[in-house]
């Protein structure tokens, strides 16, 4: 039987719950599913790629009834070559909102054209997390602001040590 190994990818600067709540949702539907955590310093990350990937294998733990086997790793590749280096067949995109749609779509069709054997799989966001990003968390932490609700207690402890005077 072949392996479905699916990929989330992101810069996950920091993870957060919506994170989490995509994660637990896309490990139900592969054998393997690998948190690729982007080096991506064109970004800008707050956290460094080591402390990002100690992050997310930290706060995965705390998912109770994810169901195949979930990893963490860090890439700098090409998304499609990555995934084609891990053998996935899948690429899942968390949405929040019509705004995310219109960039993901793109992506997605870029993605198709140099890999159209790798299926993207979008997964809407509870709506609970609809207007939770790491941009805003970052925000909202920097001014001193309580983002305890969105984030689990080892990301708030990182941000709070991170900002403080």
């Amino acid at each position: 039987m072949i392996e479905r190994i699916g990929i989330y990818p992101g810069t996950f600067d920091p993870i957060t719950r919506g994170h989490l709540h995509i994660i637990k949702r896309a490990s139900r539907m592969v054998d393997h599913l690998i948190i690729a955590v982007a080096e991506n310093d064109r970004k800008k990350p707050l956290f460094n790629v080591d402390e990002r990937v100690a992050m997310v294998e930290a706060d995965i733990t705390s998912i109770e009834d994810k169901v195949g086997k979930v990893t963490v790793e860090r890439f700098s590749d090409l998304l499609v070559h990555y995934a084609r280096n891990k053998k996935a067949m899948f690429i899942f995109r968390g949405l929040r909102a019509v705004s995310d749609f219109e960039y993901e779509f793109q992506m997605t069709g870029m993605n198709a054209k140099l890999a159209p054997d790798i299926e993207t799989i979008f997964l809407m966001t509870s709506d609970k997390w609809q207007f939770v990003s790491s941009s805003f968390i970052k925000e909202i932490a920097s001014l001193g602001g309580d983002v305890s609700e969105f984030v689990t207690p080892l990301v708030l402890d990182r941000l709070k040590t991170h900002f403080s005077p």
